[in-house]
């Protein structure tokens, strides 16, 4: 008899965890299902920003092995199209602009004061701001997801607590036929909070370390065109 109750048991316990769901409180079922659309919702991001960072990075190569393989800034601007995904040929097109400006005003043919290349670095870096936000846009959503994740859950937690002590007081016994509700709904709600939380701290720090190196290609591609530009533009 007792392995035959034992196996009735562990029968029973199979779809513990639904039947927990769907026998929690309706706030509890929200708190649940809040945390799923965010976790869908995250995993929805992370799939979208490894294909883009993916795409960014190899556009981004072929851009710059194009620019060093170019004999001039003319040959470089008149294939722009060639290379229209990559965030270094919006950086480039914006200082390129910017010097043309600058040579038509200049007095001296092609030629202008170093002061101007200020002006040349100010838009180059506005280019890069634009792109490097494009780049972080939804990152934050992953940010708010992995800080807030499990405090939801334990929102949850604390609620399905709150009915089990609830019960006790009811029915006047501490049971666990009687908690054991309360408390399966507040474990779930804790693990669904943290299961949404995980991953989106996870690639929400690698998706940080893809974008610094990207940040770092800005700032080397800014430091090397202006130092072309200041060898065969600016006078001495």
């Amino acid at each position: 008899m007792n392995y035959l109750y034992a196996a009735e048991k562990i029968t029973m316990g199979h779809g513990s965890t639904w039947d927990a769901i769907m026998s929690a409180s309706p706030v509890v079922q929200l708190t649940l299902l809040s945390l799923v659309i965010m976790s869908v919702v995250c995993w929805a991001i992370v799939f979208h920003k490894r294909k883009e960072y993916r795409k960014v990075a190899e556009s981004n190569r072929r851009f710059l092995e194009f620019f060093w393989d170019a004999a001039s800034f003319e040959e470089v601007a008149r294939r722009l199209r060639d290379h229209k995904d990559s965030p270094l040929c919006e950086v480039f097109e914006s200082g390129y602009n910017e010097l043309l400006k600058i040579v038509d005003s200049s007095q001296q043919e092609a030629k202008f004061a170093v002061s101007q290349l200020d002006n040349i670095a100010r838009v180059m870096r506005n280019a890069s701001d634009v792109e490097m936000n494009r780049l972080e846009n939804r990152l934050s959503f992953l940010a708010t997801t992995g800080a807030t994740g499990p405090f939801i859950g334990l929102f949850g937690t604390v609620w399905g607590i709150m009915n089990a002590f609830q019960k006790i007081g009811a029915t006047g016994s501490a049971s666990l036929a009687v908690v054991a509700p309360g408390i399966s709904e507040a474990l779930v709600a804790t693990a669904v909070g943290l299961l949404a939380a995980i991953p989106a701290v996870i690639f929400y720090n690698h998706f940080n370390n893809q974008l610094e190196r990207v940040e770092m290609d800005f700032s080397q591609f800014q430091a090397d065109f202006l130092n072309i530009v200041r060898r065969n533009f600016v006078v001495d």
